[in-house]
């Protein structure tokens, strides 16, 4: 098995070599066709989350290094363990990569994602950056239909993650307008799940004009640089004087501190992003204007059921996307953090 893996935080990647793995029991080996670069990658090769008011939350406890990232993982079954049941050897299938411990009351009410015992692949567990990755059931493989297979694989996280919040404010942003904050890859995802909803006005908010201009590509009605001092205003004029329903793929303190103030009474914002920060703001807005801010994080295996159902009917129009070869995740990482990446990179091992 050819893997991609940091030795140390925010360390390069380096090639290591090592036995393919051996399923046991239920469990089952796929060889990694694709897998997407994500920024909560960045996160985790640092080891830390931005809080704000420089506070970091370290999130190093319990991972082994040397450690392989990579959690949107697209490939085919090739083995499983004398109790697996629900696939079959040449499967072709995204991976469910948000595995909780399958005990805990989380995990029995449907929401393995927020496990405290998670086995997250590319999180707590070594994941996608490779050209094998050990799956504990198959009840996390989804087949994806006649989808582009490197496609399919940003499903299991910004597809998802997309879907997810999209569907907490779906109720609002039908008949009226949602914006759409951050158009990188989960934004632009937010931006193709959204042509999904019935009458809905899709307008989109970043800093980077080029990734507005593919923002409208691909579907987004009107686009806002939020640098500009009468965003605003824009937003307001655009949504007929406020937005009920507004999804923050940055999270960042100012696209937070946006979002909420374009929010109409009864609005609901749903941070998405975690790009970090902290806000002052005054608590009288929540009763006074009825609103209502949430967090979202990836979605549920349910969710990602209800999803990949959609992407074999075609009823998901396809993220923009570029190829690498496996042998590039360290570069692609860089410019991921660098800001050059638009869309998704996939990184391809076969």
């Amino acid at each position: 098995m050819k893997s991609y893996r940091f030795k140390d935080y925010t360390q390069p990647l380096e090639l290591m070599v090592d036995d393919d793995p051996q399923p046991v029991g239920a469990e089952v080996v796929v060889r990694i066709s694709g897998c997407g670069v994500c920024h909560s990658d960045l996160h985790i090769w640092d080891g830390h989350f931005d809080m704000g008011g420089g506070n970091k939350a370290d999130i190093t406890h319990g991972r082994k290094l040397p450690f392989t990232l990579g959690h949107e993982i697209v490939g085919v079954v090739v083995a499983m363990g004398p109790e697996a049941t629900g696939c079959s050897i040449g499967q072709k299938s995204v991976v469910y990569p948000w595995i909780g411990c399958g005990d805990c009351e989380v995990c029995a009410a449907g929401n393995e994602h927020f496990c405290a015992k998670g086995r997250q692949l590319g999180v707590q567990v070594d994941g996608g950056y490779s050209d094998h990755v050990k799956i504990p059931h198959s009840r996390y493989l989804f087949p994806f239909g006649n989808a582009d297979p490197a496609l399919a694989s940003t499903y299991a996280c910004s597809g998802l993650t997309a879907f997810s919040a999209l569907n907490k404010v779906k109720a609002k942003a039908e008949g009226g307008s949602v914006l759409i904050i951050g158009a990188g890859g989960v934004g632009m995802a937010g931006v193709m799940m959204a042509q999904a909803m019935k009458d809905t006005t899709i307008i989109v908010a970043d800093i980077d004009e080029e990734k507005l201009a593919k923002a409208k590509e691909y579907g987004a009605h009107h686009l806002v640089d939020s640098t500009d001092p009468d965003a605003r205003k824009q937003v307001m004029a655009l949504s007929g004087g406020g937005i009920k329903a507004v999804v923050d793929f940055v999270g960042s303190d100012k696209s937070v501190g946006f979002g909420m103030s374009v929010l109409a009474a009864q609005g609901c914002l749903v941070i998405v992003g975690l790009f970090g920060g902290a806000l002052s703001v005054s608590t009288a807005l929540f009763p006074l204007k009825g609103i209502t801010v949430m967090g979202s994080l990836v979605g549920s295996l349910q969710e990602m059921a209800d999803l990949m159902e959609l992407v074999r009917a075609g009823k998901v129009k396809p993220l923009p996307y570029t190829s690498r070869p496996l042998e590039e995740a360290d570069r692609s990482l860089r410019d991921l953090r660098d800001g050059k990446i638009i869309g998704r990179v996939v990184l391809q091992a076969q």
